[in-house]
């Protein structure tokens, strides 16, 4: 079948998600969407590429690594279901997910837009400097009216066009009566195009064509800086709505029919396959099997479900098909109502004020004051209303916030670049600023501070045979416990025994017959034995002895010890609150040093910690991954997540952990204060060039040449102090 090769979709980032359903495009075809948070390099998307456009139906299959997403074109009948265990088959973990729910995707428009803006002033502003130069080196009369008129000509159109994102923005805050930084902007492009205009019309010998133009360059240049410093992501209530699983198996007299979980109502029965996600919150109607709730509430062991027991949804069925109750859907499930938390936190935190709003504030009135003086002054003293417009527009050039336009995003991109290179992806604008003030960092515990897979303790407690048992027996479960069990056994060179009948009791364990003796590996109960708090799995060799269990551990990230020494060192609180078991949170607590922690707590729980410290006048820092820890992150003065937390989470943070070590945490946090002291630095700047030209323009010294000679001085200054950071 030939590929049809297509632009790939670039879709928010990601790691897990839940099954969606396809978006069709046309009668024809559909679109499919999978997350593979297991990618990491080029020989794994050519590995997953060609494994999918070899699986029949499918049109083209093209993988981003930087969002670690595969975007698919097959024919309808292709369902992420069946390719799901093609790419397991290749060794990559995939996850559909719902590009309805995602509103499909968010090109960078808005880059390519401001780049192209900037391009055209960069270009328009060398061409009439270079005009300028000759006017400058004596030209006069009709060839310096020449030059003017074409000066004129490119720096009509090359402002107008390159300029808009300074109008747009301009008018949305004066037609709601206030000021931004981009007014004295605007004001002071027109002006000093209206007064060139009119200068060369009398056969003037100054026009500040050269000024506006370099002037729009300068600080488009600043935009896009600021613009690149942060990834664009959406939402993280969005993101949360795009795991709500889209479609349900309704049981219907005994029949099974697919149906939209929007036309799910309460007390309808609805099967959930193992491998599935639960689509409503309800109670378990038939059926056991095990839960996987990591991703809610941060418990690293699976639940066990029988009939009775409560289920959310986003919860992920295991071992055994289940029939759940439905008890409340859409809106009302726990798993909605988290988003509509998240919503909220987010808000709060959108009223975080920048050091640059800050100084807009007081620096828009300002320039518009003193600009509307020297042309009042001027004109009282001279009555030539020529010369104190050309004075007003001198001023508002001079005092034009260009050095003020770079001050931050010229250090927020050194600085971003700095923590790149140690494994940190800054997102959000302004997360430098904050993560500078922190004085209280809560971490989760599960995927955050550990690695989130069990490991193997007491492996060389048991004997080859026994070892070998429960291998035969593990290799049969898709239980977390049993692939941590079968991996340290294969990498010990152990071989599976003869079992035979081997079956799996969802909701319990593996059996079989060994040597014509029935053997077990599974849940405490079932073997009759004493869990206690440790994480393990039983195994009964059926030769009359106790069970014997299998211990397990969490281990933790590289780095985290360190980080959190570093931490304290630093003069900061640290916090650990977690979803897990209170054993298994103080045991953690205890091994990090960590005096205050809180184990067994809620989504709202961990939201409303975070809130209650922010309360007590706490700059919270939260680093988490899970679905769990978003309304916390969210909540947050600032926040972190790993690059392989779930999709909301890492949307919800305000910084992107790259890599597997969180030492570079502390590191941050020094690199913010730093960067923030470099901003401060900058605005000094600025202040010391307006103090040093607004008396000059004020005077009627500044000539079109001495304004662009300054903006350009400061603007080069500005960024040169953010080089510090290097």
């Amino acid at each position: 079948m030939t590929a049809q090769m297509r632009p790939a979709m670039a879709v928010c980032p990601g790691c897990v998600a839940a099954p969606t359903e396809a978006v069709e495009t046309a009668p024809t075809e559909a679109r499919l969407a999978l997350s593979l948070p297991s990618i990491h390099c080029q020989a794994c998307i050519s590995a997953v590429e060609r494994g999918l456009n070899a699986y029949p139906g499918i049109h083209s299959a093209r993988v981003n690594l930087t969002l670690k997403r595969a975007l698919i074109e097959a024919d309808p009948e292709v369902r992420a279901d069946d390719l799901i265990p093609v790419l397991a088959g290749l060794g990559f973990e995939a996850h559909e997910l719902d590009l309805a729910t995602l509103a499909a995707t968010q090109s960078d428009r808005a880059g390519r837009d401001l780049l192209m803006r900037l391009a055209v002033a960069g270009f328009a502003s060398m061409n009439v400097m270079l005009l300028s130069i000759s006017v400058w080196s004596g030209a006069a009369d009709a060839t310096r009216d020449m030059f003017h008129w074409i000066s004129a000509a490119i720096a009509f159109p090359a402002v107008i066009f390159a300029g808009q994102p300074f109008f747009k923005n301009a008018w949305s805050a004066l037609r709601v009566g206030r000021l931004n930084m981009d007014v004295p902007i605007v004001l002071a492009l027109v002006l000093a195009l209206v007064t060139s205009l009119w200068e060369t019309s009398l056969s003037g010998e100054h026009a500040y064509f050269d000024a506006a133009l370099t002037l729009t360059f300068f600080l488009l240049a600043g935009r896009y800086l600021d613009y690149r410093t942060r990834a664009v992501a959406r939402s993280a209530a969005e993101e949360l709505a795009a795991l709500e699983v889209p479609r349900a198996i309704r049981m219907e007299a005994g029949a099974e029919v697919e149906v939209a979980v929007a036309d799910l109502a309460i007390g309808d029965l609805i099967l959930v396959r193992p491998g599935g996600r639960m689509p409503v919150d309800g109670v378990v109607a038939e059926g056991q099997s095990e839960l996987d709730r990591s991703l809610l509430t941060g418990e690293t062991l699976p639940v066990f479900a029988a009939p009775g027991a409560q289920v959310s949804a986003g919860e992920v069925n295991l071992t055994g098909p289940l029939v759940i109750r439905a008890e409340a859907v859409g809106e009302d499930t726990s798993l909605h109502r988290m988003a509509d938390l998240v919503a909220i936190a987010e808000s709060g935190r959108s009223r975080y004020t920048s050091l640059a709003d800050s100084a807009a504030k007081l620096y828009a009135p300002g320039v518009h004051i003193l600009s509307a003086l020297a042309f009042v002054g001027w004109y009282l003293y001279t009555f030539d209303l020529r010369m104190a417009l050309n004075i007003a527009a001198a001023v508002l050039i001079i005092t034009c916030p260009c050095a003020l336009g770079l001050a931050v995003p010229a250090v927020t991109t050194a600085a971003s670049g700095r923590l790149f290179k140690k494994g940190m992806l800054i997102k959000h604008a302004t997360a430098l600023e904050r993560l500078a003030g922190v004085d209280t960092v809560v971490f989760d515990k599960t995927g955050t501070l550990t690695a989130g897979t069990p490991q193997l303790e007491n492996f060389d407690d048991f004997g080859r045979e026994d070892l070998e048992i429960a291998l035969a027996l593990a290799e049969g479960s898709a239980h977390p416990l049993s692939r941590a069990l079968t991996s340290a056994a294969r990498a010990a060179g152990i071989a599976p025994a003869i079992v035979t009948d081997l079956q799996e009791r969802p909701g319990y364990g593996t059996e079989g017959l060994y040597q014509g003796r029935e053997v077990r590996l599974g849940r405490a109960g079932w073997l009759g034995a004493d869990q206690g708090s440790q994480t393990a799995a039983w195994l009964d060799t059926g030769a009359g002895g106790p069970a014997r269990g299998f211990r397990f551990t969490d281990s933790l990230r590289p780095g985290a010890a360190e980080a959190v020494a570093a931490l304290h060192a630093a003069g900061k609180e640290v916090l650990l609150i977690s979803g897990d078991t209170t054993g298994a949170v103080e045991d953690l607590a205890a091994r990090l040093g960590i005096s205050k922690w809180l184990a067994e707590a809620l989504p709202e729980d961990k939201a409303a910690r975070v809130q209650m410290l922010t309360d007590q006048g706490k700059k919270v820092l939260m680093v988490g991954d899970g679905l769990n820890d978003t309304a916390a992150l969210a909540a947050a003065h600032v926040s972190i997540s790993p690059a392989s937390a779930l999709d909301a989470a890492r949307v919800a943070s305000d910084i992107v952990l790259l890599g597997q070590d969180l030492e570079p945490i502390a590191e941050a946090c020094v690199v913010a204060q730093k960067a923030t002291k470099r901003i401060r630095e900058n605005f000094r700047i600025a202040t010391l060039y307006n103090v040093i030209a607004v008396p000059l323009a004020i005077a009627g010294f500044a000539t079109p040449l001495i304004a662009a000679l300054a903006m350009s001085t400061s603007s080069i200054t500005v960024s040169l102090n953010a080089l510090r950071l290097k």
